[in-house]
């Protein structure tokens, strides 16, 4: 069974509930519970109409650059990519040398940028303590985050659908 877990873990072409149970079993220990609190805290802590997506090795189950497998460098080493995806009230949240491209597609919120976001740090540090591991969390438009997954095929989980 582990062996089929990580072979579906490193494959192109995972499913949504493939996903969602690498993202438990890699970054919650297995706990349902543990993800749905997760959930819950950063639903509470954005804007209304934001959605969310996990995106990374949580989801995959190895790094993008080098293939490594989650956790590689030990417990709580990988970090858990958020990007919240919204408009105008969203991207409001960021500094405006907090963008790649400003008001479209934010840098991420992380140990590098901390203080791009100051109204999303307190969430981010409750994540962070909860999971005992970094979380980033980044800004985009919708159209990005299409153009990021359906056309260059980057994986990702949502975690919040923006009509929730």
């Amino acid at each position: 069974m582990a062996d089929e877990t990580q072979a579906q873990s490193t494959s192109d072409e995972l499913t949504g509930e493939q996903k969602r149970q690498n993202v438990i079993r890699l970054a919650f220990s297995g706990s349902e519970a543990r993800y749905t609190e997760f959930v819950a805290t950063v639903r509470q802590g954005i804007p209304p109409g934001t959605g969310v997506v996990l995106r990374g090795s949580a989801v995959t189950g190895v790094r993008w650059k080098d293939s490594a497998p989650f956790d590689s460098d030990g417990p709580g080493t990988s970090d858990l990519d958020l990007t919240l995806v919204g408009g105008d009230e969203l991207m409001g949240l960021y500094k405006v040398t907090g963008f790649f491209v400003p008001g479209i597609h934010s840098r991420p919120i992380s140990e590098d940028d901390p203080d791009i976001a100051p109204d999303l740090t307190p969430l981010r540090n409750q994540l962070i303590s909860m999971v005992s591991r970094p979380v980033n969390i980044q800004a985009t438009r919708d159209f990005v985050m299409y153009l990021r997954g359906e056309l260059i095929g980057q994986p990702y989980l949502v975690l919040i659908d923006e009509d929730e």
